[in-house]
């Protein structure tokens, strides 16, 4: 019978480089894991899954082709992204980031554009050769029908240990139970990717009774605003131009810290930036407590349009452009808008990217610049933006006149890669800086090479931002400017191991970048060096603007001072629940 014939030699050969490929698999994904118990259920897939498809098809080559091609291309695009881009891959990549922006970030990384096009060409054509190559010959020698009962049999067996695998309530539970944040760095890539499917639902935070139920999250009228607006305000020199309420400037500093929080950093002319120093148009500033480590820049615009943060929402939350955005109810944009504010946003990237345009739309901008339509790009660094801005709010504010105007913008230059060679770069940058021993810790050529290439590109932010500073508080309108580091950068992982000089109270030091608030008019109050969680930003802009906050930015304050400027690491449980009671139950904070 043609079924027992034997395989041809490429077909034998082809045979070994999968089996191969599956010892290789195994190798480096659940072998690699974190526990046991994961170790065993990324292996009770892969193997549950060439029996099922062994029994299935009959084709032993293409029962494993499959699962090694598909198991390996999940393994191999996690190590990768993870490697770039600071998290592995997860299921909700799959329905929000494999689009044009993949190869928008792709073009930055050529080694992610390599193995993109080498996925391509080889798992296609590996697995059409598996097909084509292999033989019906799984239970050849059996005759019918127990062929049949047992072919059936060996399926039915093989979708029950699947079914149980992917029961979050199986055998495998524990896998199920840990957090997205927890997938993102513990590197069991393989689980965290399936087990990601199951973590994708938005999760409110749940109705506490709690002690404080009685707790007033509203301001008397007299504490809201509680800053003074120009031109009352004014009065040791008043602006000519003068408006209800000033201009606010938001920059968004891309992985941008302050490098004197490292123990290292005590080389005065490349560590101290006037970017991080008050002065005295200093209102507010200090430390700021972000949201994410090394990327996802996108859940600090998030949190601080929406004064909220991401990881409330559980594991989905990371994903906030797409489903938390057109699901909030307030808004930065939208209170200013009530005060009479035009709203716009200048963004440096294409807007398709990471859904930016239409996120900025349903955070209530009035218009949105893509940075595309200007010229910009991944090199664009901090002064060709803000020379764009000075285009835009020129004509904007021509148009408007005494009309206030709000702009949010980004800039990009600081985002990773920073690996161009030392010599490449301007003195005193040309050479390591930290190449002799600081604190008791030499740091490795790797960190030199990335330390150096920020300190150069921050000479460039701090002069940006020097100008930035004279365009708008020197003007004739009053301005208010507030710019923060999103989060700080990855250097691969590296900046982990960097010694921080951060006080214990501010929790993990990973998390923590600056905040700057300036103004050219004297507000009622001025909050000095304080830290803050960056969901907090929006009520600090609108108390030191003087403009009146809605409902939730009121809480969102009140949130702010009863909780020292933390928010879900407050120690004050039951403040934190009964805010969270407040908002979410009471004013409706995500709407469906």
């Amino acid at each position: 019978m043609p079924e027992r014939a034997s395989l041809p030699r490429r077909s034998k050969i082809l045979a070994l480089i999968i089996f191969a490929g599956f010892v290789v698999l195994l190798a480096l994904g659940p072998l690699t894991e974190a526990t046991w118990i994961e170790r065993g259920f990324s292996a009770t897939l892969i193997v549950a899954t060439i029996v099922l498809l062994a029994f299935l098809t009959r084709r032993l080559i293409f029962a494993f082709a499959l699962p090694v091609v598909l198991f390996g291309g999940v393994l191999i695009s996690s190590y990768m992204k993870f490697h770039y881009l600071t998290t592995p891959l997860l299921a909700p990549d799959l329905v929000y980031f494999v689009n044009r922006d993949l190869l928008e970030v792709a073009t930055r990384y050529p080694p992610i554009m390599i193995a993109i096009i080498t996925a391509a060409i080889l798992i296609p054509g590996i697995i059409v050769l598996a097909w084509r190559w292999d033989r019906p010959m799984l239970l050849a020698r059996v005759r019918m029908p127990q062929r049949r009962w047992l072919r059936w049999g060996g399926v039915a067996l093989a979708l029950v240990v699947l079914g149980l695998a992917a029961w979050p309530r199986g055998p495998f539970a524990g896998v199920f139970e840990k957090g997205m944040w927890q997938a993102m760095n513990d590197k069991s890539y393989i689980t965290d990717f399936y087990t990601s499917f199951y973590q994708t639902q938005i999760i409110i935070p749940p109705f506490v009774k709690d002690e404080e139920s009685a707790l007033l999250w509203t301001q008397p009228d007299a504490e809201n605003p509680p800053a003074c607006a120009p031109p009352a305000c004014i009065a040791a020199k008043p602006l000519k131009e003068a408006q209800e309420h000033p201009d606010i400037v938001a920059v968004l500093e891309e992985s941008t810290y302050d490098p004197t929080m490292l123990k290292v950093c005590k080389l005065p002319e490349v560590c101290k930036r006037k970017l991080f120093a008050p002065d005295g148009r200093t209102r507010a500033h200090g430390l700021l407590t972000v949201h994410v480590w090394g990327g996802g820049t996108w859940t600090s615009e998030f949190a601080l349009m929406s004064g909220l943060d991401h990881l409330t929402f559980g594991d989905a939350g990371l994903y906030a452009p797409y489903n938390l955005a057109p699901r909030i109810s307030n808004s930065l944009p939208r209170n200013l808008k009530e005060a009479g504010y035009r709203t716009i946003a200048i963004y440096p990237m294409s807007g398709n990217f990471i859904n930016a345009r239409n996120a900025y739309q349903n955070y209530g901008f009035d218009a949105f610049y893509d940075g595309q339509d200007y010229g910009l790009s991944w090199e664009s660094s901090d002064s060709d933006l803000f020379q764009v801005f000075s285009q835009i709010y020129d004509k904007e504010k021509a148009q408007i006149g005494k009309q206030p105007l709000f702009v949010m913008m980004l800039t990009l230059r600081q985002h990773g890669p920073h690996m161009t060679p030392l010599k490449k770069l301007p003195p005193p940058y040309d050479k390591p800086l930290f190449a002799g021993k600081f604190v008791g810790k030499q740091l490795d050529e790797w960190l030199n090479l990335n330390l150096g290439n920020y300190l150069q590109r921050l000479t460039g932010s701090d002069i940006a931002m020097t100008g930035l500073e004279k365009k708008l508080l020197d003007g004739e309108r009053p301005a208010l400017l507030f710019h923060f580091g999103d989060h700080q950068p990855s250097f691969d992982g590296a900046m982990r191991s960097v010694d921080k000089n951060l006080p214990a109270s501010v929790g993990d030091p990973n998390f923590i970048t600056y905040y700057m608030l300036k103004t050219n008019y004297p507000p009622a109050r001025k909050l000095g060096e304080r830290e803050m969680d960056l969901s907090f930003a929006p009520s600090l802009i609108l108390d030191m603007a003087g403009v009146k906050k809605d409902a939730f930015f009121q809480a969102n304050a009140l949130m702010r001072e009863r909780c020292d400027g933390f928010y879900l690491n407050c120690d004050k449980k039951d403040i934190l629940d009964s805010y969270h009671n407040y908002i979410f139950y009471q004013l409706g904070a995500l709407h469906e």
